[in-house]
């Protein structure tokens, strides 16, 4: 999967987890139900926390790819993010091999975990996460790229856009602690989720490797979706940037933008004392 839909998946999994919008049809449209829920609503948080963790996941749901030193999100946020992805890849044994595994899971949400415990209490903002703020830089830097909000001639905004979203995080993070494991989390299992669905796969169980016995190689389904090299695979999505992953990707980016408008729409209405107490309009 291309790395602008890993990030626009991350965001609408995020959305779809914190918010639940119920639509009216009306009478005049009876082939509809009268009402329409969007998002599942199983995690409370303000608008600003909605904003903010659909920002982090979408960021996350790049982190697997930081295996590869050559990946776009390599040439984020340099040179820090070049000395990253190279360790990253490093350790993990290559592309869609660790960070594509429940092992790269529990890696990267511990990291967030350690990084959300730092907490600092100010008079102004309450508690901030300082930890968490750092990190984003990173994390928004790499969505920011993938979903090409700025131009790839501006080698400095990547550390501006990056700063800025670091900043805006540690003063508004969600209230509950366990915001930014759980973003990190979804986008990286959001990302896993959406390579299986790809001719190549990965396997989730990286560094165990169990290889597709030769005698089932014959069998249509099963050859499909258990690979010589031990990847599985649901190639429902075809090759990664097929006119499939598109017509899939479109509607979700859609669902994305439109969760997103909503929460700041309602700003005033958990967010805005927040703001205000920064002193911002």
């Amino acid at each position: 999967m291309m790395g602008a839909h890993h990030a626009a998946c991350g965001a609408a999994a995020w959305i779809a987890v914190t918010t639940r919008v119920d639509l009216h049809a009306g009478p005049h449209l009876p082939v509809l139900p009268e009402t329409v829920t969007l998002g599942l609503g199983l995690l409370e948080v303000s608008p600003v926390g909605v904003v903010t963790g659909a920002l982090v996941t979408a960021g996350a749901a790049l982190l697997p790819d930081a295996d590869h030193r050559s990946a776009t999100i390599a040439h984020s946020l340099p040179p820090l993010s070049n000395v990253f992805c190279s360790a990253v890849g490093a350790v993990s044994g290559g592309h869609r091999k660790g960070t594509h595994s429940l092992l790269g899971v529990i890696a990267f949400v511990g990291c967030a975990f350690v990084a959300g415990l730092w907490t600092v209490e100010t008079q102004q903002f309450g508690t901030v996460y300082p930890g968490a703020g750092l990190l984003t830089v990173l994390l928004v830097s790499f969505a920011a790229k993938a979903l090409k909000i700025i131009p790839d001639n501006l080698r400095k905004s990547p550390w501006a856009v990056g700063l800025t979203a670091g900043a805006f995080i540690t003063a508004f993070a969600p209230e509950e602690q366990f915001w930014f494991p759980l973003a990190v989390g979804i986008g990286v299992v959001v990302h896993i989720l959406g390579d299986l669905l790809t001719t190549g796969g990965c396997n989730p169980v990286y560094p165990l490797r169990i290889r597709r016995p030769r005698r089932l190689a014959g069998v249509p389904i099963l050859a499909q979706v258990w690979r010589p090299n031990g990847n599985l695979a649901l190639p429902l999505l075809g090759n990664a940037g097929s006119l499939r992953e598109w017509c899939l990707l479109v509607p979700v980016s859609l669902y994305a933008v439109g969760g997103l408008a909503w929460a700041v729409a309602r700003f005033d209405d958990g967010g805005g004392a927040l703001l205000r107490a920064a002193g911002l309009p």
